[in-house]
């Protein structure tokens, strides 16, 4: 209702309507957020529920969406990066935007060069450095950047698809070191309930039975990081202790679609992404 011509929702507000199914308005640390609106020039006063940014604005970046001027979901990212609570959260952020497609690191990285005098764009681009394009969560990513602080330990790769030798799909863990054959997977609330808990035990004995150490980590463990960092250093050394024959390979067979970077999710066509990434609608 207040917002002139000349401005636009932007930040998470933007990410959510322009299809960002992690961005809720509620914080990672359980806070209500207000809309973010950018205007240009300061026409108009924050209220409860929406505050205003007064940051330049190139009218070339608002967009109509739905019947809503949003600002570009790029400019939108960048915004929430560079006022996030921390460089996780801004992790985070960019993260959850490749995970719906919105935004590439590589726009990102080019967003942000262009933008070098706004205000949090060092720690936008310091985000570009720990930011992945195939994590499927927010907690996925905070245990991801946990383990990258674990100097001595590679890093992992995420959320990609592990095949016996016959080509059957044995299961996709959230990260896996491959040299080890070191898989992690997080486990939310859904993880310990009935049926999905039998699952998920069932797929660590698979995963096991052909020579692929296995931590499972909670979202309490997040809290406490030197804990996970250990857990995950004492595992990564039975992984290379490890004799049991390797009998697993990511080498992907023909029929498999690989959605692992935007570029590919972007190419698929509207029946391939019904097929492949339907449950990305439904993460939330």
């Amino acid at each position: 209702m207040v917002l002139p011509a000349y401005g636009g929702v932007t930040g998470w507000g933007a990410l959510r309507w322009g299809g960002g199914v992690w961005f809720d308005g509620v914080s990672r640390h359980g806070e209500l957020r207000p809309v973010d609106l950018v205007t240009g020039m300061s026409s108009i006063r924050s209220q409860p529920g929406f505050i205003v940014s007064t940051e330049r604005l190139n009218p070339k970046e608002l967009v109509e969406c739905d019947g809503i001027v949003i600002t570009s979901l790029v400019r939108a990212a960048c915004f929430e990066m560079r006022y996030a609570r921390s460089l996780a959260d801004a992790v985070v952020v960019l993260d959850m935007a490749a995970y719906s497609d919105l935004v590439s690191i590589e726009e990102m990285t080019e967003f942000a060069l262009a933008h070098p005098g706004w205000t949090g764009i060092p720690q936008c681009r310091e985000a570009l450095r720990y930011a992945d394009e195939n994590s499927w969560s927010p907690p996925e990513t905070l245990l991801r950047l946990i383990w990258s602080r674990a100097d001595e330990l590679p890093p992992p790769i995420t959320n990609r698809p592990i095949f016996d030798l016959n080509g059957n799909h044995l299961g996709t863990p959230d990260l896996l070191e491959p040299v080890a054959g070191l898989a992690v997977e997080y486990d939310g609330k859904l993880h310990l309930e009935g049926s999905r808990r039998a699952s998920d035990l069932d797929r660590d004995a698979l995963m096991r039975s052909h020579g692929i150490e296995t931590l499972v980590v909670v979202g309490r463990h997040l809290r406490e990081e030197h804990l996970v960092r250990r857990r995950i250093r004492d595992a990564h050394a039975r992984a290379l202790r490890d004799t049991t024959p390797r009998s697993w390979t990511l080498d992907q067979p023909s029929w498999w679609q690989p959605t692992h970077n935007v570029a590919l999710r972007r190419a698929l066509t509207a029946e391939q992404r019904d097929r492949w990434l339907a449950h990305r609608l439904r993460a939330a």
